[in-house]
Parts: C-alpha cells; structure tokens; sequence
C-alpha cells in the first residue's frame, strides 16, 4: 500500500479515522482535528498529529510528503482544497474521501496511476463502507491502458494522444490488438475472460492485417520489425500504438577501477542500439562483489532506476566449471585468463548476467570496450499461459 495520510475533522470522522488508520497499518499516517482527539486515540499503534483549522496548509504539506490521502470529507469541499495543488495525474498523490457516515469511499483523484481506485476499494473494505469509483476502464470491468503490466514493473511508451485514443478504444469497445514477445503473461485476470474487442494476435503481422483502431505492443525490442522489414510506424499507420517495456533485460558490466558513469552508459546505448534492445527494459545491473562501490556503475543503475546486484568471485567463476564454453556464439560462457590472473574470476560481465538472470543462455555475449565489458541475458519468467479471449 502506498504511504497514506488520514485526516479527520469531525468527531464522527475522527472515530472512523482511527479505525481507517489502524486497518491500514504502518503504511498510515493519522491526522486529527486537535478538537476531537480521544485519549482512545493512545491505544493506536501509530501516534495521531493534530492540527488547528484551516486545513488548507496541512492538505498542501502532506501533499507533497504522501502517495495517498484520505479526506474525511464531504468531496465538493475536498475537490475546492486540492483544486491548487493539482499538477500531474503521474505525480498528483491518490485522493480518496469518506463521509462521516462511513456510508461511501470515493475515489475523487488519480484513480488509474496514483492508485485511488484500489485505495477506495481497500479503505471500504475496512470501514464496512461502499467503494464509487467511476473510471471508465474500471466502470466497464475492461482493461485499464495506462496500468497493463504495472504490477510488474512494466514501463510504458507513448505520447499522450496515443494514450487517450488507446484508452478510449478500449472503453468504447473498439477493436484493439496485444501482441507480446516478452515479459510475464499473467497480466489479465485469471478468473475472466478478455473483453470481446481485444484480441491477442501471435505476430505483428497479424496484429497489422486485423486494422485495429490501438495496438499494444509488450516487447522489450527497441522497435520490433515484421517480417518485411517495415517499422511499426510504417505498418500502423492508422492505429495509435502504446509500447510496454517488460523488466527482462539483465545487464551485466565489468570494469577498471574509475571507469566514468558516461563511458559505460555509452557502451550500454552502444549494445542495445546494435541488438535492437529497449533501454526501458532493462530489470538490472550485475557484476562481481569487487565492484560493489565502484562509483561509475552505481551512478548508472541509480539513472536507470534498477538495482545493482552484485556477486562473489566464487559464484561467478561455478558457471565455467562443467560449461561449454564457446569464442563467440551467443549463449557459451567466454573466459578470461587475463582477468583470472589480475582479479581472481574467469569473467564478470557474462556470468553476472546469467546468475541474475535466472537464464541458462545469454542473449548478448560479452562485448569489450577500453576499459569495461557487458553482456545481456534475458530473465527466464515463469509461463503464464495466454489470456482467454470472449
């Protein structure tokens, strides 16, 4: 659950916030009017902040602290609060409100991204209240564009008209195409079927001849090509088209002592150009334990946001023991006597690469810059079988 901020002010509210507040757990933070604060409110786990009228400078503070807020509060005089603190539906936190009657829990802002739909749902479930939530994807019980793949990790690429088209094509039952070479399957749920007018098509040449008015592609190819070599542009020219980038790439880098952030981040551009790999799909970065404070590639992983994982000399040199061990085909371990001698492995870059990975191939065998090494693997990801299509 994202971290919440629950304010209160009114006695009937403040009781049901304190319920709200010790439902949510550790994820919660109460606030209350300093005029209803009960000496019950000790017995919770979390102590309460009060605070004195107006609102107005306690919404805007925890604004900023908090993913999500829940008002108790009518929604018209909530909606009149928040109105100057509106930026972005990608940053704004979830805004969720309850009656004082406990009666209703209403998803009022960032229902899809910031996630006040389901806090809506989980705020009703434990006040015994009724969830209103009237996202057109969520309304419709259809899929919702801007979260396919969210619990994974997934990145999304698109411009915001492609989005907004995309989604409405969806809502307004319009055929729309998936297709997916990469990444977990299980993205529908498994107790229903696909509405009728998604359809999930095995190749991009299919998904081009079914005309379909929005097109999702779940790749983690930087442009996937149909068979005649035309570009998606090309062979959807009419058709608004979203890319999800799964977390299946795995990177791993080896390097000298001192090796600049900007000089392995070109030879990463550099591998993922001539492989026609998304850079927004990479799950992580992996290399040997030491180069675990090695600045330049902590500087990376911390610019593409993913974690740095890091293993022992032992680890990396049990995948060449017992390995075929090929010089150049793509899948064979590469050894280093150079490398064995002056740090003690046999490599770094590929064994890190497939220990990470969980895969017994690599995609990418090592390449060699000046000063740093890199190879890819692709994480080996339980089948979830295709969704069912009505």
């Amino acid at each position: 659950m994202p971290r919440t901020a629950v304010i209160a002010l009114s006695r009937h509210g403040a009781a049901l916030a304190g319920r709200l507040s010790a439902g949510l757990g550790t994820d919660a933070k109460l606030f209350l009017d300093r005029r209803f604060r009960q000496p019950s409110d000790n017995d919770l786990e979390a102590e309460p902040e009060t605070f004195d009228l107006p609102l107005r400078p306690l919404l805007q503070r925890v604004w900023e602290e908090f993913e999500a807020v829940v008002l108790f509060l009518p929604v018209g005089a909530a909606v009149r609060l928040a109105a100057p603190l509106l930026n972005d539906k990608r940053s704004d936190p979830a805004l969720v409100c309850v009656d004082d009657a406990g009666r209703y829990a209403v998803s009022v802002l960032s229902g899809h991204l910031g996630g006040a739909d389901r806090l809506a749902e989980h705020v009703a479930g434990i006040l015994g209240a009724e969830p209103v939530v009237t996202s057109g994807s969520h309304a419709t019980g259809t899929l919702a564009v801007d979260l396919l793949g969210a619990e994974f990790g997934w990145t999304i690429e698109a411009d915001p008209v492609a989005m907004t088209r995309a989604s409405a094509a969806v809502i307004n039952r319009e055929p729309v195409g998936v297709y997916q070479s990469a990444g977990e399957t299980d993205w529908w749920l498994k107790d229903r079927k696909l509405p009728a007018n998604i359809a999930v098509h095995p190749s991009l040449d299919s998904l081009r001849r079914s005309a379909s008015a929005a097109a999702l592609i779940i790749s983690d190819e930087s442009d996937p090509y149909l068979p005649e070599g035309a570009t998606l542009a090309d062979a959807l020219p009419a058709t608004f088209i979203v890319r999800y980038r799964p977390r299946t790439l795995v990177v791993g880098m080896g390097c000298r002592r001192g090796v600049p952030m900007r000089e392995l981040e070109q030879l990463l551009k550099e591998t993922f150009q001539a492989w026609n790999l998304a850079l927004g799909s990479i799950a992580c970065i992996a290399s040997a334990t030491l180069k675990q404070e090695e600045p330049g590639l902590l500087a990376l992983s911390a610019k593409y946001d993913v974690p740095f994982i890091c293993y022992e000399p032992e680890e990396l040199n049990a995948l060449f023991e017992g390995m075929l061990c090929s010089d150049t085909g793509v899948g064979g371990l590469n050894p280093s006597a150079n490398a064995k001698r002056l740090v003690g492995v046999w490599g770094v870059a590929e064994p890190a690469a497939l220990l990470a990975s969980g895969a017994s191939r690599l995609l990418v065998s090592k390449q060699t810059a000046e000063r740093a090494t890199i190879a890819l693997a692709r994480r080996a990801l339980a089948a979830g079988g295709t969704p069912d299509v009505g």
